[in-house]
């Protein structure tokens, strides 16, 4: 059989750059920071989702970008995670290879299967091909844009699907696109306005941490820049649920001035003061979850980024937000979908 196309396939895209599927807008790079350029590339948070009629395997072929034997990535398992519906079935860890096909075996099960490739070696998916029957593209579902820092992006997590985006939008049965930006997010406005050019049927903003230490922010800047990111994201989003997320605890950073004498608090205050000014403007559409409680330090695997522990109690009380705002339904994955 032919190979199949596999863009009708692929889910948790933002953009295509030809056939790659990349986190930022490639026709508008030179505005942004060269780290989120460079996260950019990564495919965090795509998948394949498919059903199956016959279908014993489905072949992926797919280039890699394999990691050099100095590189801190290498020592990673190159492993494709076969799901069904809500559940891990099974793993596949073939040979690295710059150009490879790994076979999948299927279960005999009705439903929606998804595959998480290795994303620590940035595959591009050439072309599908089943096996003994046939593949179709799973059902489209709404589309979450999630934007944040690492901890969105799923450091620490083991596997792909354990980051918090994927875990949440598999509870709410929302098609989550992952645009966490490791060691950015800091508001920069050229996002705001990509954010705001993309489809989106929800949003979440998940930022703040990295205005502590990466690019020292004082509260009275990242309030102004929490405003100014939230209006241009509005611009092409008037009517779209909007969560905003401050930042889960840092213990390291909690109290301690950074450059500009803003410690982590100070910031969080200022990111949810600004999120509840729009609010109190009109903004219905808006919600706000405070983050400093979410997390203990048992769920911090580093000091900073959640374990797999902390990235499903993220999960969970991101799902609950939106339900409690109204901006997801409450009666089950299957019927889940923005309600404003």
């Amino acid at each position: 059989m032919t190979w199949l196309d596999p863009k009708p396939y692929l889910r948790g895209v933002a953009w295509f750059d030809g056939g790659r599927a990349v986190r930022a807008d490639p026709a508008d790079l030179d505005r942004l920071p060269w780290d989120i350029r460079e996260r950019s590339r990564v495919p965090v948070g795509v998948r394949l989702e498919f059903t199956a009629r016959g279908a014993t395997a489905v072949d992926i072929r797919y280039r890699a970008a394999l990691p050099g034997p100095t590189d801190a990535l290498y020592g990673l398992a190159h492993t494709f995670a076969l799901w069904h519906d809500d559940a891990l079935v099974q793993e596949f860890t073939p040979d690295p290879a710059e150009e490879a096909v790994v076979r999948i075996q299927l279960p005999a099960l009705q439903g929606s299967f998804t595959v998480h490739p290795p994303e620590s070696v940035s595959p591009e998916i050439l072309g599908l091909r089943p096996a003994d029957g046939t593949i179709a593209p799973a059902a489209r579902r709404p589309r979450w844009l999630v934007h944040g820092d690492s901890i969105t992006e799923g450091w620490w997590s083991t596997r792909p699907a354990h980051a918090w985006p994927a875990r949440a939008g598999r509870a709410l049965g929302l098609d989550a696109v992952n645009l966490g930006y490791a060691g950015a997010a800091r508001g920069e406005l050229a996002t705001a306005e990509q954010l705001a050019a993309l489809p989106a049927d929800l949003l979440t903003l998940a930022f703040g941490t990295n205005c502590w230490s990466g690019a020292p922010f004082s509260a009275p800047l990242l309030y102004e820049t929490v405003r100014a990111f939230i209006g241009l994201v509005r611009r092409g989003h008037p009517d779209t649920p909007l969560l905003v997320l401050s930042p889960v605890l840092r213990p390291d950073a909690e109290r301690t001035a950074n450059a500009l004498g803003a410690t982590l608090g100070d910031l969080r205050t200022a990111l949810e003061e600004a999120a509840r000014a729009r609010i109190a403007e009109g903004d219905t559409l808006l919600a706000l979850l405070p983050g400093r409680d979410l997390l203990a330090p048992e769920h911090l695997a580093d000091g900073l980024h959640p374990n797999d522990a902390g990235h499903a109690v993220m999960a969970d009380a991101v799902a609950a937000a939106l339900r409690e705002a109204g901006f997801v339904a409450r009666s089950g994955r299957d019927a889940c979908s923005p309600t404003a």
